[in-house]
């Protein structure tokens, strides 16, 4: 009999990717023993209407820089290819009818956690995806609402975010260290955040 293959998919903006990113992605591959992990940035998120994000080109090749030379790591465009407002509940259906018998995980920042069931179509997302929350330093594992699953990893506890990147990079400070070499020097030679 052949293993259940367990899939991660890691949605969001990577606005732009960071080193917190890339510590919650091998948190999940070694936590919840992955076979996989999809990173899925967002054309547009339904509660982030008025963020400031980069152009969809420039966040898809610093992930690609990011990524570079991991064979249990995949982008997939296909958020950014519909265009508009991403949903999740579209990307879920998608991979439950590409793997079928998949144990799919979806990432999710801690603090996303108590708005699950304001996501469209929530019970069906709920009933399609497992959840793995990731909460920042010093916060509380979250509960999960119901009908949701999910599990709390424990992660590498750094307290990064990309609404920081972005304020140090306009105020000109470095972003070294925060984001991957690579990446610095192409959110620095973009016009992405000026």
């Amino acid at each position: 009999m052949r293993a259940v293959q367990r899939l991660g998919l890691f949605g969001g903006a990577f606005n732009p990717v960071h080193l917190g990113h890339l510590l919650v992605a091998q948190a999940a591959i070694e936590e919840l023993n992955l076979n996989k992990l999809v990173f899925i940035p967002t054309c547009r998120s339904p509660f982030k209407q008025n963020d400031e994000t980069a152009p969809a080109e420039l966040r898809l090749r610093w992930l690609r820089m990011a990524l570079a030379g991991r064979s249990d790591y995949e982008i997939d465009e296909q958020e950014i290819r519909r265009g508009g407002v991403s949903f999740t509940i579209e990307t879920a259906r998608h991979y439950t009818s590409q793997y079928p018998n998949a144990e799919l995980f979806y990432l999710i920042g801690a603090d996303n956690v108590p708005r699950l069931n304001e996501w469209r179509d929530a019970s069906e997302v709920a009933g399609l995806l497992q959840f793995a929350a990731v909460p920042r330093p010093g916060q509380a594992p979250p509960v999960f609402p119901k009908p949701f699953r999910g599990a709390t990893l424990k992660g590498f506890p750094l307290e990064i975010s990309s609404a920081e990147i972005r304020s140090r990079f306009k105020a000109g400070l470095p972003i070294a260290h925060l984001v991957p070499p690579f990446v610095a020097d192409a959110i620095r030679d973009s016009a992405a955040y000026r």
